[in-house]
C-alpha cells in the first residue's frame, strides 16, 4: 500500500448499525470515514468524518460520493452496482468488488453460483410468478424468496400447500427445499487482494420465529471437529470462487444426517460476527478493514465463551426507545451492550445487541438467557 492507512478516506454505503461499528473499529487507524445513507438521521450521523444524507441505489449519488473516497465499501448490498462498476473503471477501490455485490443481490443468481461450483445447497428452482409457481417441480411444503430486495426474514415465506400459493410472491422468485435441519450455522471467512485468509471459528444460531431474524447466537460450537472443518472448507471455497476482497459471512445448514448446506451469503460485516468484538483475538470489523486496506489478517481465535443476544423492538411498541432492565442486566459479569442509536423502536427491529462473555460455556448462556429475558426494547 502506497500510503499510510491514516491517510486514506474510506466511504461506506449504509449508515446503520455495521457502518457504525465498523467506523467505532476505523478510529483505532485513525482513518478518515465518510458515509452515505438516505436517513438524515442513521446510527452513523454523529460519528463519521462526514456524512451525506442521500440515496445509495442512485447512480449519480453514489457515484459523487465514491469519487471523495480512496476505498469504497459496504454494510447493505441494496446499492447502485452500476455506478460502483463505474468508479472501478476509473482506478477507485471498491471492496467486495462490484460483481461480487451484483450476484449476491440476487439470490436466484447466488444459487446458481453454488451449483456451478459444487457448493452444497438445497435443491431448488427459480420461478417468475405465481403460474411457475403451481408448476413447480418441488413438493410442498417448500420455502419461497424473493430472488432481490429480501433481508431480515423478509421476502421468505413457507409455502405448504396449493392454498398458499395465493399470497406468494409476483416478483422473480427461487423455490427452495425445505430442509429439515438440525442447526443453523454460519462461518465468517476474510479474503485480502493478496489471496490470504482467515476463518472466524464456526458459529451456532438460533432464529425468531416470527420475525426469522437471529436472536440468539453462540461461539465457538461444539459440534465435532470434523464438523467445523468442513463447514470452514466450504466458507474457504466459495472465497476462493468468488475471488473476493474483504469479509464473506456464509450461513448453513447442518442436517440431521449430518450434511451441511450453504443458505445464503452476505459480502460484508454480518450478524452472525458480532461476538467477535469481545469474543475473539480481532473482530470482524477490524478483520474487514485489513482485508480491504491489503494489511496482514488478524488472530480469529476465541478469547472465551461468547454469546450474542441481538436487542429486537418489542411486539406493540412503536416510538421512542427506551430500554427497560438495563441496569440489571449490567451488574452481571462479562455483559457488554451495544445500543445501535436508532431513536424509535418498532416491532423487531434490530435496535441493538449484548454480548455474553465467559470461561465457562453453560454460565455464558445462562446469563444470556438472563438478558435475553431482562432487557427489553420498548416506547
Amino acid at each position: 500500500m502506497a500510503r499510510q492507512i491514516s491517510d486514506l478516506k474510506l466511504g461506506i454505503l449504509g449508515g446503520g448499525q455495521l457502518g457504525r461499528m465498523l467506523i467505532q473499529e476505523a478510529i483505532n487507524y485513525n482513518l478518515t470515514t465518510l458515509v452515505l445513507d438516505p436517513d438524515a438521521e442513521a446510527p452513523c450521523k454523529n460519528i463519521a468524518n462526514k456524512f451525506e444524507c442521500g440515496s445509495i441505489t442512485d447512480y449519480d449519488t453514489v457515484y459523487n460520493f465514491g469519487k471523495k473516497a480512496d476505498i469504497i465499501t459496504i454494510e447493505i448490498e441494496k446499492v447502485n452496482i452500476e455506478a460502483l462498476e463505474q468508479l472501478e473503471k476509473e482506478g477507485k477501490l471498491v471492496f467486495p468488488q462490484p460483481r461480487v455485490i451484483r450476484l449476491i443481490q440476487d439470490k436466484g443468481i447466488q444459487k446458481q453460483f453454488f451449483k456451478e461450483n459444487d457448493i452444497p445447497t438445497a435443491p431448488f428452482q427459480l420461478v417468475h410468478g405465481k403460474e411457475d409457481i403451481l408448476n413447480s417441480i418441488i413438493s410442498f411444503p417448500y420455502i419461497l424468496k424473493q430472488r432481490k430486495d429480501g433481508y431480515d426474514g423478509k421476502g421468505v415465506m413457507r409455502i405448504n400447500g396449493i392454498t398458499d400459493i395465493d399470497r406468494a410472491f409476483e416478483a422473480p422468485s427461487l423455490i427452495e427445499e425445505l430442509v429439515d435441519f438440525e442447526k443453523e450455522i454460519a462461518v465468517i471467512v476474510a479474503r485480502n487482494p493478496n489471496g490470504d485468509m482467515r476463518t472466524f471459528p464456526m458459529v451456532e444460531m438460533e432464529f425468531n420465529a416470527e420475525a426469522n431474524l437471529v436472536e440468539f447466537l453462540i461461539s465457538p460450537s461444539t459440534y465435532p471437529e470434523n464438523i467445523q472443518q468442513k463447514a470452514e472448507k466450504i466458507a474457504i471455497q466459495i472465497a476462493t470462487a468468488l475471488n473476493i476482497t474483504g469479509i464473506l459471512a456464509v450461513e448453513m445448514f447442518i442436517t440431521r444426517n449430518g450434511d451441511i448446506l450453504v443458505n445464503e451469503l452476505a459480502p460484508r460485516p454480518h450478524n452472525s460476527g458480532h461476538q467477535t468484538i469481545e469474543g475473539n483475538y480481532v473482530s470482524q470489523f477490524d478483520q474487514h478493514l485489513r482485508a480491504i486496506f491489503n494489511l496482514p489478517l488478524g488472530d480469529t481465535r476465541t478469547l472465551a465463551n461468547s454469546v450474542m443476544v441481538n436487542l429486537l423492538g418489542e411486539k406493540g411498541h412503536d416510538g421512542v426507545a427506551k430500554y427497560a432492565g438495563l441496569e440489571k442486566v449490567m451488574s452481571v459479569d462479562g455483559v457488554y451492550i451495544h445500543l445501535y442509536g436508532k431513536k424509535y423502536t418498532k416491532p423487531f427491529r434490530k435496535m441493538g445487541h449484548v454480548t455474553i462473555v465467559d470461561q465457562n460455556r453453560e454460565k455464558a448462556i445462562e446469563k444470556a438467557r438472563f438478558v435475553q429475558d431482562t432487557l427489553k426494547v420498548i416506547s
